[in-house]
């Protein structure tokens, strides 16, 4: 390791005690972790909370084998020390953002350089925390998995998500028209100030319906959804011709019986990902792709970040609560520093 600065021994962590509610995120204090060659370490400004966070939580999404047990998965914060085949790449004093694969919840972490990402022009580190998962999430399976193109019909299930908010924009901005589902009528205005083509309440309409009138019934071209469980038949109902599903969560669960006869008479595609467990080398090629078609929308204030609430770290038991009650419109953060 090169380049560092004086660190303290210790850090103010949050654990995981025990599988279970909001109340098993309690503070702790940990050694200060040491980048490995690859790696850089953050002094953490704030942290981005997440649903895989509350999964973690619950014991459904274990951190993948030799990542840090401490949740979190973005951050934004101020590089303080360099492995050795990081050096170059950053130097101390650099702010960055990062995806992770954990350890965000904390005072410092550490970071693979190549899954690090300069702040955009004109955004604050706290605004810049929200990017990292919500981008790369996004990116690789909006638009690598289901490789939407200008031009064609996006429908977003939980279009005031973090996930939600950051998908109007940049399929909007990328030459897309986009459709999404929300859960109250509050959630429709933000949906639509953001670029939402039409904001559909499924608690008081049926989204297949809606979708095929707004089309002329032929249907979107791509479907990012984050339920699963009833939405999937329906989900097959409201695609074009060769249009494409996209899972990246399973709320209403995963297990079910389908009829796939809609997946052979429109040649449809089903696909789906996660992030955190996939190689370095895969992120850092969203990184790049994000680096150059991305930041300079973030740059120019084109995309923003929507930030409902942030919290102290040692209030991510609140934040978690919230998510799980779904009341928010876009990110919930931990104000780390």
């Amino acid at each position: 390791m090169q380049n560092k600065v004086k660190l303290p021994d210790k850090m103010t962590v949050i654990e995981i005690t025990e599988p279970g509610g909001p109340e098993k995120l309690v503070p702790r204090y940990r050694p200060v972790p040491l980048p490995s060659p690859n790696e850089v370490l953050i002094k953490v400004a704030t942290a981005g909370v997440n649903r895989p966070d509350c999964l973690q939580r619950e014991g459904h999404y274990s951190p993948p084998p030799g990542a840090s047990d401490i949740p979190g998965l973005e951050v934004s914060g101020t590089v303080v020390a360099l492995g050795e085949m990081a050096v170059g790449m950053w130097k101390i004093g650099d702010r960055v953002c990062a995806l992770l694969t954990g350890g965000g919840y904390a005072e410092y972490c550490t970071a693979p350089a190549m899954q690090c990402l300069p702040i955009p022009n004109g955004l604050s580190l706290r605004q810049a925390a929200a990017l990292p998962e919500t981008l790369f999430t996004v990116w690789s399976n909006v638009f690598e998995q289901a490789r939407l193109k200008p031009g064609e019909t996006l429908l977003i299930h939980g279009g005031a998500s973090g996930i939600g908010t950051i998908a109007i924009q940049l399929a909007n901005s990328l030459g897309s028209k986009v459709f999404v589902t929300v859960g109250s009528i509050e959630k429709i205005q933000p949906c639509l100030d953001l670029g939402a083509e039409q904001a559909i309440n499924y608690r008081e309409q049926d989204f297949v319906q809606v979708i095929k009138a707004l089309t002329s019934n032929r249907g979107v071209d791509v479907i990012l959804d984050m339920v699963g469980g009833d939405y999937v038949q329906r989900n097959l109902s409201a695609l074009a011709v060769e249009g494409r599903l996209v899972f990246i969560a399973f709320l209403r669960g995963s297990k079910l019986e389908i009829n796939l006869a809609p997946v052979m008479m429109k040649r449809l595609i089903i696909t789906g990902s996660t992030l955190r467990a996939r190689p370095v080398e895969y992120k850092a090629s969203i990184a790049i792709n994000l680096r150059k078609t991305v930041w300079p929308l973030l740059s120019s204030g084109v995309i923003k970040p929507v930030i409902y609430r942030t919290f102290p770290l040692l209030e991510a038991h609140i934040a978690h609560s919230i998510i799980e009650s779904s009341q928010h419109i876009g990110k919930l953060l931990l104000d780390v520093s």
